[in-house]
């Protein structure tokens, strides 16, 4: 297991964990940095600084219990469903591609595609901002049509990772795709 740094699309530094559990096994997992107590302070602060100021021009308690509690409510909605902390890619040659997300306050969001579905692991392109922004993707088989692509799976939509993470990723899922189809070719 190798941990290795890297930085995001915004300059934040992440980092890649490569984890080969079998031949036809890898787990991927990118860290993204944790929650700043002093980012978080600051904006306490500054929240209820103003509720303060404006209980003095107004003399009404009430702005300070508001304030309070829209800060403990919006730091629990932020923390749950907002702050992603690790996002993680499990390529099972044999079964298919599980995407985890981990929220910081513990909760995590898993998706299972079928590696029936998967067509391919791409890196993609888009123009956003006036800069080019890579990321990687699934591209999934259209039942219909069997060279169509009938819907693309955006992965690491939180960290953001640069195309140099992005084709490290990119390069142990195609091994394990690559295994896959010489398999299923030579039987």
């Amino acid at each position: 297991m190798e941990e290795r740094p890297y930085r995001s699309a915004s300059g934040a530094p992440i980092a890649l964990r490569c984890r080969q559990h079998s031949a036809s096994c890898r787990e991927l997992v990118v860290r993204c940095p944790r929650l700043q107590l002093r980012s978080l302070s600051a904006v306490t602060s500054a929240v209820w600084l103003a509720a303060y100021a404006l209980f003095v021009f107004s003399e009404n308690s009430m702005v300070l219990s508001a304030a309070i509690f829209i800060t403990l409510i919006g730091l629990i909605i932020y923390l749950h469903f907002v702050k992603i902390d690790q996002e993680s890619l499990l390529v099972i040659g044999s079964l298919g591609i599980q995407v985890t997300s981990s929220y910081a306050s513990g909760k995590e969001s898993t998706t299972f595609i079928e590696m029936g579905q998967v067509k391919d692991v791409v890196i993609n392109e888009a123009i956003h901002m006036q800069k080019v922004v890579y990321y990687l993707c699934i591209l999934l088989q259209d039942p219909g049509d069997p060279q169509g692509v009938s819907e693309v799976v955006p992965l690491f939509q939180s960290s953001k990772p640069r195309l140099d993470c992005l084709i490290e990723v990119y390069k142990s899922c195609q091994e394990i795709l690559e295994q896959r189809k010489t398999a299923l070719q030579s039987s």
